[in-house]
């Protein structure tokens, strides 16, 4: 009995929209899972991949939040929770922010979720599998203090999760996405964002998932004119997490600003894909991606900046650095630019290498020890992307690296 196969199959024969979801999975069964012969994928440990090991949930299993979550939930203006995929508490009423659920069988870009994602197995996984979209819809004009967090915990062997947020003509919020949980587990979220004329998102998604895991994400956002995205993103968990984060740049004056982080340990492969579609005029994008991986881990960057005939006075930056920790850790870094436009300037970036041999000895000739001095160097490395984030957050995301970063300097010792 092939237990993700039947158990997807029960699961959509008992959902009320049976026949919109078996199209996805269909759509699903035709594309394939895909493999290394694919460019995309070519360094996705795939072998590893047993799909009919997992299982997908009827309900969400029972759980108690983590303490971090507990920490960032102290600290947010309105708390959504999910477990497994399915929302549990959609949090307490707060002016001017509305919090529902929906099939979302349509992207936030107008077409069909189908049609968008028809040739992504896993998002047509997600699109089949999903309990249910939660959509977050920031009214005209608000401004929230606090952020609003979204916790997202796997205890089930594999967890679908779908995020629609829209913030309204001139809105400003920061939204916290959180995952953790994951033992074991196949966790694929889909997430959109759209940002309608001057509207303002703060975004930050934190992938705290179990070292077992398999993570693969997908985000985008649509951006009106003068619309502004600022996004980061952070993986420390998942044996394999792939994060492709996308922005499409619509309207004139739009802004997207993306950070992408991730720290790599063991066996660890962190896979980040990114995308700045430019088809407005005047529109920015800064792109800064940086991680570091030790023992046999590996990390992947592909970026693309690809600007349309038409998108004149485009200033699109993509800059991707890597930290080698050990003399087994690897890193691809793909820097890509598409451009049909002349009057636009533009520009890419990476490095890979270890860490500068020079100033570690100039800290070790002031009395700090090999270990402190690595630590150091790297916190030094990290820190431009931790200060980028909220404050209510930013403490806390530090405190966590902090953690994760004395284990591998402790393994590497």
């Amino acid at each position: 009995m092939n237990s993700f196969t039947d158990s997807a199959t029960n699961f959509i024969d008992e959902c009320v929209d049976g026949a919109a979801r078996q199209r996805a999975w269909r759509r699903f069964e035709l594309v394939g899972l895909p493999t290394t012969g694919d460019e995309v994928w070519r360094y996705a440990p795939l072998g590893d991949l047993a799909i009919e090991h997992f299982e997908v949930p009827r309900g969400p299993a029972a759980s108690a939040e983590t303490p971090l979550a507990r920490e960032l939930s102290e600290r947010a203006e309105r708390v959504v929770r999910l477990v497994d995929g399915f929302a549990v508490s959609l949090g307490e009423d707060k002016p001017g922010v509305t919090v529902s659920l929906a099939p979302g069988r349509e992207s936030l870009s107008g077409e069909p979720l189908e049609d968008r994602y028809q040739n992504d197995a896993f998002a047509l996984m997600n699109l089949a599998l999903a309990p249910a979209a939660v959509v977050i819809r920031v009214a005209a004009a608000t401004s929230l203090e606090r952020p609003l967090v979204v916790l997202n915990e796997s205890r089930a062997s594999a967890c679908f999760s779908r995020t629609q947020i829209i913030v309204e003509r001139a809105a400003e919020v920061t939204v916290v996405e959180y995952f953790d949980g994951g033992d074991q587990a196949l966790v694929v979220p889909l997430s959109e964002y759209l940002l309608e004329e001057g509207a303002s998102l703060r975004l930050v998604t934190y992938q705290r998932l179990a070292d077992s895991t398999w993570h693969v994400a997908r985000t985008t956002g649509f951006l009106a004119r003068d619309g502004r995205l600022t996004q980061a993103v952070v993986g420390l968990g998942a044996h394999y997490n792939r994060s492709r984060n996308d922005a499409e740049l619509l309207g004139a004056g739009s802004a997207n600003e993306l950070r992408t982080t991730y720290l790599g340990s063991g066996d660890q492969v962190h896979d980040f894909r990114t995308r700045q579609y430019h088809v407005a005029p005047r529109t920015t994008s800064t792109l800064l991606s940086k991680g570091a991986v030790a023992d046999r881990a590996r990390s992947v960057y592909t970026g693309l900046i690809e600007i349309e005939k038409g998108a004149k006075r485009t200033d699109a930056r993509q800059t991707n650095h890597n930290l080698l920790l050990s003399p087994r850790a690897h890193a691809d870094s793909v820097p890509n630019l598409d451009i049909r436009e002349n009057d636009v300037m533009c520009a890419h970036a990476s490095s890979v290498g270890p860490l500068d041999e020079l100033q570690r000895w100039y800290l070790e000739s002031r009395g700090v020890s090999p270990d402190d001095a690595q630590r150091l160097l790297i916190q030094g490395f990290f820190y431009e992307m931790l200060a980028a984030l909220p404050g209510e957050m930013a403490p806390l995301v530090e405190r966590d690296v902090e953690s994760v970063l004395a284990t591998v300097i402790a393994g590497s010792s």
